[in-house]
């Protein structure tokens, strides 16, 4: 019998290799386009990174990335009321390599401003000759945190590790969308794994569910990402935001699922920019919660 199964194996496998068919395929080079992450929360001032996208099959480096800065750009938000010219920024990461953002200028004050709930803002950007533009909401905070607590991991888990959990209230009415990060003790803010969600199955309703730890995108992601260590200081920031924002990350993060894998569908990534850039503008409507687990 076992003589049988392997014999079938290997016909089967000289008979899928007979059949297989070499697919090349021809990328066109493709000019960069700008590409833009812009945020504005409440109580904070808009904060914009430019790049210029990079080839398909190019190979990147920190220098690759710290050169692919779009430098001296014009960068004006709007609130409605006032239109605020940004800065640009340079912090130094190492010799000779610096990151670069535009934000608030100090020199101009009366212009300044910072995220409010309930406004729209505008982002106009000139860069090489070529024009952007992209608006967005700093909406409702209309999923309220109720609590945070813990349990222990299921079983299976190492005894140290344990599971973050929310209990919120959603706001009656479909459309409403929030983005959620997590920071563990001194760590940055990192958003989960999948950190967009909308309210189709819980609108209007109390719910309890797990809150993943937040991890970053530049590695293979770990096992037990999800869990917490007893001992762990964990603080949530969960932020509502519009559709537009939530259009791109849920776009955004179904390609990071996807990447290697064969089967599944392509994906475009929706953006809010105008004139033929890449990315968002977003407003976050935010709130945070901490919550300190006992060894």
């Amino acid at each position: 019998m076992k003589i049988r199964f392997l014999l079938a194996v290997i016909t089967s496998l000289l008979f899928f290799s007979a059949c297989e068919r070499v697919v090349e395929f021809e990328l066109n080079d493709v000019s960069p386009k700008l590409v833009v992450e812009g945020t504005i929360e409440n109580n904070e001032a808009p904060v914009i990174y430019l790049s210029k996208s990079q080839a398909y099959f190019s190979s990147i480096d920190l220098n690759t990335l710290a050169n692919s800065f779009v430098r001296n750009a014009e960068v004006y938000v709007s609130n409605g009321i006032t239109t605020h010219k940004l800065k640009e920024y340079t912090v130094p990461l190492g010799p000779g390599i610096n990151f670069y953002y535009y934000s608030n200028d100090p020199a101009s004050p009366a212009t300044a401003f910072f995220g409010e709930i309930n406004k729209q803002y505008s982002l106009r950007i000139v860069a090489e000759g070529k024009e952007y533009t992209a608006t967005t909401w700093i909406t409702d905070t209309t999923r309220r945190i109720d609590s945070l607590y813990w349990k222990p991991a299921p079983a299976g888990n190492p005894a140290e590790k344990v599971a973050v959990m929310i209990k919120a209230t959603d706001k009656p009415g479909f459309g409403d969308y929030v983005r959620y990060f997590t920071k563990r003790n001194s760590e940055i803010f990192y958003p989960g794994f999948n950190s967009v969600y909308d309210d189709q199955v819980i609108d209007g309703s109390t719910y309890n569910v797990q809150v993943e730890r937040g991890i970053p995108r530049t590695g293979s992601t770990p096992e037990g990402y999800s869990f917490f260590d007893k001992g762990d200081t964990v603080t949530l920031k969960l932020s509502n935001i519009d559709k537009a924002t939530y259009d791109f990350w849920r776009t955004m993060e179904f390609t990071y699922a996807s990447v290697g894998n064969p089967f599944s569908s392509p994906t475009k990534v929706i953006s809010n920019i105008n004139g033929g850039g890449l990315g968002y503008f977003g407003g976050y409507a935010t709130q945070y919660r901490t919550i300190v687990i006992p060894r």
